[in-house]
C-alpha cells in the first residue's frame, strides 16, 4: 500500500510555478472567474430583497438552493471527473454557468424575472459549479509537481480572497450602476474566460493510476472516496471539523445581506465593503500560507487556524449603523484568515496522500459531506432568523464557526508538529 500512495518526485529540480504556463492559465481563468462570482454573490440577494421583493427566509433559500447540489450530486460528480477528461468537463460546465447567468438579464428584459425563475438559474448553476469543483480539485495535482502542492494551493486561495476582496465592492457598486439585472451579464463574461483559459491548457492531468475507476462497479465507486476518508484517522477528524463549520458559517451568510441592510442598516455599497474589509485577512494569510506553515508546522497549522481567530468572530453581531459596521468586516476577516490557513494545509494533505485514481471519489466525498452541510446551514440561518430574529441567529451562528474548532483540537493534531512523510501515514492508515 506505500508503494501505491507514495509518490516519489525527480531527482532533477523542478521548475517555479512562474514558469509552469499550465498552472498559470489556470491560476488566471480561476482569478476571474471568483471575481465574478463574488459579484454574483452580492447581486443575488439584492437582486431577490430590492426588486423581487423577497422576505428574510425567502432569501436564505437562495444560499439553499446554490449548495444543495454539493449534497446530491458530489458523489456522482467523483465517479464522473475519475472517469472522462477533466478539462473538458470544466469547460462544459464554465459555458453552462456562463449561459445560465445570462438567462437573467434577458428574461428581467422582457418582463417575466420571478424569484421561481432566480431559484432554478442558481439550483442549475450549483449542479455545474459541484462537477467543477470536483474535477478542479482532482486536477491540480497532475498540473503541479508534489513539492510544489502547498504554494499552488496558497496562490489559489490568495485568488480566492482577492476575489472577495475586489468582487463584492465591485457587486454593490454595479448594482447601484446599473442595477441587480445587468450586473450578472459580467459574471457570465467571467466564465466564458475561465473557458478560454482552460482550452489553451496544453495537457491535462495525469492518467489515472492502475487499478483504473473504470474497473470499479459504480455503486462500489459512490463508496469507495467515504471508505478511504473512514481509514484515515486524520482526515476524518478534519471532515468532522469543516463540515461542522460550513454549517454555520453558511447560516450566517445565508442571513448577513439581510442583516446588515435591515439591521445595520447599511447601503448596497457598503455592503459590498464590509465583504471586501472581510476578506483582508485571508489575502495577507494566502500570501504568508507557506512561511506560517513552516514556522508553526504542518499539523499544527490545522488546529491552531481553526482555534485562534475565533473571538474574533463575536464582533460580527455586535455591529452597529454606522461607523459600527466595521466590527462585522473585521469578524469576516478573521475567519478568513482561519478559513486560508486552514485549507491550505488540510487540502495538500489530503492530495499528497490520497492515489490518484481515487483523488476525484475523495474529493467528492469531502465536497458531500462538508459542502452538503452548507445548504442545511443556509436553511437553518434562516429559520433561526425568521424564529429569534437576524441578531440573535448570528449570535448562535457565530459560537457554532468557533467551537467546530474542538474536532480538530480535540485530535492527534494537538500533539504532533508536522505530518509524517506519505509512506509513514500509509503505514498506519
Amino acid at each position: 500500500m506505500t508503494a501505491h500512495l507514495t509518490r516519489t518526485a525527480p531527482a532533477m529540480a523542478r521548475p517555479s510555478l512562474w514558469r509552469s504556463r499550465n498552472f498559470l492559465l489556470l491560476w488566471s481563468g480561476q482569478t476571474v472567474s471568483e471575481i465574478g462570482t463574488r459579484v454574483s454573490g452580492v447581486a443575488v440577494p439584492l437582486l431577490a430583497a430590492d426588486t423581487l421583493g423577497a422576505g428574510v427566509f425567502q432569501i436564505s433559500l437562495l444560499t439553499f438552493l446554490a449548495w444543495l447540489p454539493y449534497l446530491i450530486f458530489s458523489l456522482p460528480a467523483g465517479i464522473l471527473a475519475d472517469r472522462v477528461d477533466q478539462r473538458r468537463l470544466m469547460i462544459a460546465c464554465d459555458l453552462g454557468r456562463a449561459a445560465l447567468l445570462l438567462s437573467l438579464p434577458v428574461v428581467a428584459l422582457v418582463g417575466h424575472l420571478t424569484l421561481v425563475f432566480l431559484y432554478v438559474v442558481v439550483a442549475l448553476s450549483g449542479v455545474l459549479t459541484v462537477a467543477f469543483t470536483v474535477a478542479y480539485r482532482s486536477m491540480l495535482p497532475g498540473l503541479v509537481p508534489a513539492e510544489h502542492l502547498a504554494e499552488g494551493n496558497a496562490r489559489l486561495e490568495v485568488t480566492e480572497n482577492l476575489a472577495q476582496l475586489a468582487g463584492p465592492t465591485a457587486g454593490g457598486a454595479l448594482v447601484g450602476l446599473v442595477g441587480a439585472t445587468r450586473t450578472f451579464l459580467a459574471d457570465s463574461l467571467s466564465f466564458l474566460v475561465s473557458a478560454v483559459t482552460l482550452l489553451l491548457i496544453r495537457r491535462r492531468a495525469a492518467d489515472p493510476e492502475a487499478p483504473g475507476p473504470g474497473r470499479v462497479p459504480v455503486r462500489a465507486a459512490l463508496t469507495e472516496g467515504l471508505g478511504f476518508i473512514r481509514r484515515q484517522r486524520i482526515l476524518a477528524k478534519v471532515l468532522a471539523c469543516t463540515a461542522t463549520s460550513n454549517f454555520f458559517v453558511m447560516a450566517a451568510r445565508s442571513i448577513d445581506v439581510a442583516y446588515l441592510l435591515r439591521t445595520v442598516h447599511a447601503s448596497a455599497v457598503t455592503v459590498g465593503l464590509v465583504f471586501s474589509i472581510g476578506s483582508i485577512g485571508g489575502l495577507l494569510t494566502g500570501m504568508l500560507a507557506a512561511r506560517l506553515t513552516a514556522l508553526l508546522g504542518t499539523a499544527r497549522t490545522i488546529w491552531v487556524a481553526m482555534a485562534a481567530p475565533g473571538p474574533l468572530y463575536l464582533l460580527m453581531p455586535l455591529a452597529r449603523p454606522g461607523w459600527g459596521v466595521v466590527l462585522y468586516g473585521v469578524g469576516m476577516a478573521a475567519f478568513s484568515t482561519n478559513a486560508v490557513l486552514y485549507n491550505v494545509a488540510a487540502m495538500t494533505y489530503r492530495q499528497r496522500i490520497t492515489p490518484a485514481h481515487l483523488l476525484g471519489r475523495v474529493n467528492a466525498a469531502f465536497l458531500w459531506f462538508s459542502y452538503g452541510a452548507v445548504p442545511l446551514g443556509a436553511l437553518a440561518g434562516g429559520t433561526l432568523a425568521s424564529q429569534l430574529g437576524l441578531r440573535p441567529a448570528l449570535w448562535v451562528c457565530v459560537l457554532g464557526m468557533w467551537g467546530a474548532a474542538l474536532f480538530v483540537v480535540c485530535s492527534p493534531l494537538r500533539r504532533m508538529r508536522d505530518f509524517p512523510a506519505v509512506a509513514d501515514v500509509t503505514r498506519t492508515s
